[in-house]
């Protein structure tokens, strides 16, 4: 057999077929194989450990590896109860629901209060002139509010009476959710206190939240007293310690995940029996802890985790620091309008700091549109600053 004169030059790599049928392996690059080994060794602790977490899958898209992990029989995992099975369901089409379109989209303020609001003309100023653009929605649990703005007439919904720390706070909560989802224009929805002011224009807020298409919950791990020392092993097996959240209470939510928190019963039904003041000799405050550690389990990269209005925990006490008339300057307002991160500090003894940016679509953006907590008697001086800092 003549051997071609190309070939000869290469007799020392290459051995030569001596017939027909007969194929000689060529060396595999090693970093190839390595390579594989990787790929069928993460698939394997893919599947052994699955991602807990409804929206998202370490090695794929989820619409990729459902599939792949229902291909293989269940190794290890825990089996879910029918009210888990139910839950998820419901959960998981919940999340995947394309926005309801609306032509004139608004955003629902709901305001959560003892009684009367005390900044009722200051809000009116920052509503004047966008009507059709916004919804307001009161929750009164004491006493019938005496409403001095014409904006607010007739925004009362029924409410009944709420004990702070308790779980009747998430259910009015829920209850101005259900009057507000209602309404089909409302696409977003912020609930505000009695204490809350606005920090920018109507135009700017309306922007922000409508121009992104996440919900500002804020969400954070605390192994402290005040964080997972509050946790229960009575929420077994549904949430575990790890799963366990802390989190300002005001928010503001995307339609998706207000229809979500009106749906779950299983998770609620969890902190509605052993998250209380005073169960198993800790003190557990459902308004801190049930939608942080809800979004953190079902939708983590749907929510910013951090509040879009601005309380300031730095005096150290049970309740934030509160602005007397005395307080209010300019100054004061555009230091708080210009803060761009958000920080959590642990309650442990480490007192650990987490500083994080505020990103918004991506950007770096001023935290906060909201502030609390001011007395009553701070309106006059906020009144004649609002076209000053609000400029923006």
């Amino acid at each position: 057999m003549k051997v071609p004169h190309a070939w000869k030059d290469r007799k020392k790599e290459m051995i030569i077929p001596h017939g027909p049928g007969h194929r000689t392996a060529s060396k595999r690059p090693m970093w190839i194989l390595v390579l594989i080994s990787l790929v069928c060794i993460s698939l394997i602790g893919a599947y052994i450990y699955p991602p807990r977490r409804y929206s998202s899958c370490y090695f794929f898209a989820s619409s990729v590896c459902s599939p792949f992990k229902d291909w293989l029989p269940a190794i290890n995992s825990r089996v879910l109860t029918d009210e888990e099975i139910a839950s998820h369901v419901v959960i998981k089409d919940i999340l995947a629901m394309p926005n309801v379109p609306s032509k004139n989209p608004k955003i629902a303020f709901m305001f959560l209060t003892p009684g009367t609001l005390p900044f009722e003309r200051l809000w009116e100023r920052f509503f004047l002139g966008h009507e059709g653009r916004f919804s307001i929605y009161v929750h009164a649990s004491r006493e019938k509010p005496v409403h001095v703005s014409p904006i607010f007439f007739g925004r009362d919904i029924r409410s009944d009476k709420v004990v702070w720390g308790k779980i009747s706070m998430i259910d009015a909560e829920k209850r101005l959710l259900a009057n507000a989802l209602q309404d089909t224009d409302n696409q977003h929805f912020v609930l505000l206190s009695d204490s809350c002011i606005p920090l920018h224009n109507f135009d700017y807020i309306y922007n922000y939240l409508m121009g992104t298409n996440i919900s500002f919950v804020d969400c954070f791990q605390d192994p402290g007293p005040h964080g997972n020392d509050r946790y229960s092993k009575h929420m077994l097996p549904e949430i575990e310690e790890d799963d366990f959240r802390k989190g300002s209470q005001w928010f503001s939510i995307k339609r998706q995940h207000a229809v979500l928190i009106l749906a779950d019963y299983l998770y609620y039904t969890k902190f509605k029996l052993y998250c209380k003041p005073g169960w198993e000799g800790r003190n557990c405050y459902a308004d801190e802890h049930y939608l942080p550690t809800l979004f953190s389990m079902v939708d983590p990269t749907g929510i910013a985790n951090w509040s879009i209005t601005h309380v300031d925990w730095s005096e150290g006490k049970w309740h934030p620091k509160a602005y007397r008339a005395q307080d209010i300057s300019y100054e004061l307002l555009k230091n708080i309008t210009s803060i761009d991160k958000s920080f959590h500090v642990t309650s442990d003894e480490r007192k650990l700091v987490t500083e994080t940016a505020c990103m918004w679509n991506g950007m770096k953006r001023p935290c906060y549109l909201f502030a609390r907590k001011f007395y009553p008697e701070a309106l006059d001086n906020l009144m004649n600053l609002f076209s000053n800092y609000t400029a923006i």
